[in-house]
């Protein structure tokens, strides 16, 4: 794990907004007009120096075929970690990490199948208060673990306000080399700069077909009701986008079933009401751990144990499992 509030190789940046100075390490509470300034701070975009782009699906071009790839922006965790260092000084923020695994699910076609590396931080911003947000990567990558951390790390930060303008962006396609890479790197909008931000552009003033703003916002304009357009908020995007997230360590049965049960909805961007969000992400999370403690106990006792518990409950197998409380009904009898 990395230190406190540091990154592995120890190394730092430079960017950073203009800022009030860093606060002491003496924690305490900020007035609310200081709370929306820091706030404000955070919310401006990394500098462009600082992006790098990830390639998220690749294609043949139609007319030379060329490889092609969409990409995505993204910073570095230490880009998040300097941004926090320069408003808050290091003594004025902390994270901890928790660390678990799932059982096997199938990963793809070929029927493999591994298990998945979760880790959840807790970002304190003294003053400010506390935020967490899970990472996940599949165990067979040498890197999980770093990769979950800081994918855990970057999402709880933009519970905050950091970084959260990314979740704006759904990709451009451009050229890629041989090696998969873009062979250039697309120009970022006005309002994903900090000194377009600071004149006040926004995501949804500026829109073209390369990038525009996020799938997920166009679904809701959608689905509001008539005469009515809502932007996405950034928490309903994340709490949709962490949901979306569970889909594979939960199985296509649970997930489904949840949703249906605590959303009655068919996918999470149909979800308009926050709070609805955040509880089906509980219970969705709470099924998760669940199913971890099940394949641990039945690493212990041997899978022989299941069947009998299954048939008690009118189930062949755990893929007929829609619930939280068949899950509980079993785990308990395993338990016992």
């Amino acid at each position: 794990m990395n230190p406190p509030n540091g990154h592995a190789d120890g190394s730092a940046g430079t960017d950073h907004p203009s800022a009030p100075p860093a606060m002491t390490s003496t924690p305490g509470l900020f007035n609310p007009d200081r709370i929306k300034q820091f706030v404000a701070l955070l919310e401006v975009p990394f500098d462009p120096l600082v992006i790098e782009w990830r390639v998220t699906n690749t294609s043949k071009g139609k007319v030379n075929g060329n490889l092609r790839g969409q990409v995505i922006p993204y910073a570095d965790q230490r880009a998040y970690t300097d941004r926090l260092n320069a408003l808050f000084s290091p003594a004025g923020w902390t994270r901890k990490y928790s660390v678990h695994t799932s059982a096997n699910f199938q990963r793809d076609s070929d029927q493999r199948t591994t298990a998945k590396v979760f880790v959840t931080c807790d970002l304190t911003i003294f003053g400010l208060g506390s935020h967490s947000a899970t990472g996940e990567e599949w165990a067979d990558d040498e890197n999980a673990g770093t990769s979950a951390e800081a994918q855990a790390f970057k999402r709880a930060c933009s519970c905050f306000g950091l970084g959260r303008y990314l979740y704006y962006f759904t990709g451009v396609w451009v050229d890629l080399d041989d090696r998969k890479r873009p062979k250039t790197k697309p120009k970022l909008f006005g309002w994903a700069t900090p000194d377009g931000w600071r004149q006040g552009l926004r995501p949804h003033q500026e829109q073209s077909p390369a990038q525009d703003a996020s799938q997920a916002i166009r679904d809701a304009k959608r689905t509001a009701a008539p005469g009515k357009v809502e932007a996405m908020s950034p928490e309903r995007a994340e709490l949709i986008r962490q949901i979306e997230g569970m889909a594979e360590p939960l199985g296509k049965r649970l997930y489904r079933g949840l949703l249906k049960r605590v959303a009655r909805a068919w996918k999470p961007s149909d979800i308009s009401e926050v709070v609805i969000l955040r509880k089906l992400l509980s219970d969705m999370q709470a099924g998760d751990r669940m199913l971890n403690q099940l394949a641990a106990i039945l690493s212990q006792t041997g899978p022989e144990q299941l069947p009998p518990i299954l048939r008690s409950l009118g189930l062949y197998s755990m893929e007929q499992v829609d619930n939280l409380d068949a899950l509980e009904k079993i785990l308990a009898s395993l338990e016992r």
